[in-house]
């Protein structure tokens, strides 16, 4: 995740972002299968993967290096976005927690607008409201038959994530601009780490999984963070967050199917019609981003 080069076109970034958020999409499914709590469980994902991002900031960066003050900030955010997240899963059905919680794009694309002088090109707020559609419509079709304890809290929950998600997206970016992609990823995780442990102790959580199904399913949810987290912030060195966060619209439209396959939460007509707008989306804005780059 070395920084030697540019890649002024953004297509590589763009295939290690796809990655990324692909392999993302693996997180809720995997949370589900985890049996401790919604906080002690962001606990673990972040605490088995901080050994590997040390070991890849060695390798590529030299070590982790002094600790970067928006790589510490977007820790804090992420704890955010892992707690409420986690919660909404358990409350909701996986497609909704995941598609709710990546409306970041109007978050990101607003803010980017407003304090980072990123002027957004009229397709691309165009994209940007297609793909918000699509993911809307994935998480309200299945009406009155969503699956999950409480689909309205769960739901509520998914919607306060994406403010998290958003303030993540920037913070990281804001990162990137000085520090390489495993440093970020190591010293957010670090920030991350305690904030979650906290939570969950004082939220009277089970910290610690009951069998070896769920310490495998915390393990890989390391692994994942590391492999899809790595990838997204190696990639928004190199492409505007705002872009980046349309990008990752691919996230749900996995965990979607995904659920679909494993928990048998079946995907109606109007979900997979939102799915298709979601990724219509998408390669809507990487037309609309290579065009017109944004400034700065």
């Amino acid at each position: 995740m070395s920084d030697a080069s540019r890649d002024p076109a953004g297509g590589r970034a763009l295939a290690v972002l796809v990655f990324g958020a692909a392999v993302i999409g693996l997180a809720p499914i995997l949370v589900r299968l985890s049996d401790a709590g919604p906080a002690a469980i962001g606990f673990w994902r972040v605490g088995f993967a901080l050994p590997l991002l040390g070991l890849l900031a060695l390798k590529s960066d030299g070590g982790v290096g002094p600790p970067n003050r928006f790589a510490l900030a977007a820790g804090l955010a992420f704890a955010c976005d892992l707690g409420f997240w986690h919660y909404s899963i358990h409350f909701t059905s996986v497609a909704n927690a995941t598609v709710l919680t990546n409306l970041t794009p109007v978050v990101v694309t607003a803010t980017a607008w407003i304090f980072l002088k990123q002027r957004p090109a009229k397709l691309f707020v165009a994209a940007v409201a297609l793909a918000v559609a699509g993911a809307w419509m994935m998480a309200v079709g299945r009406g009155a038959h969503a699956a999950g304890a409480n689909p309205p809290l769960g739901d509520a929950l998914a919607l306060t994530t994406a403010f998290w998600y958003a303030l993540y997206f920037l913070a990281i970016s804001a990162a990137r601009r000085s520090t390489g992609a495993t440093r970020v990823m190591f010293w957010s995780s670090l920030a991350s780490a305690p904030a979650l442990l906290v939570a969950a102790l004082a939220l009277g959580e089970p910290i610690f999984p009951s069998g070896p199904g769920g310490w495998a399913a915390l393990v890989g949810l390391g692994v994942m963070h590391v492999a899809g987290q790595g990838s997204i912030a190696w990639a928004l060195g190199r492409l505007p967050p705002a872009t980046a966060s349309v990008v990752v619209l691919i996230q749900p439209v996995v965990a979607a199917i995904l659920g679909w396959l494993l928990f048998a939460e079946a995907l109606g007509p109007i979900q997979a019609l939102g799915g298709a707008m979601a990724l219509a989306g998408v390669v809507l804005a990487q037309a609309a981003s290579r065009k017109s780059r944004p400034a700065g």
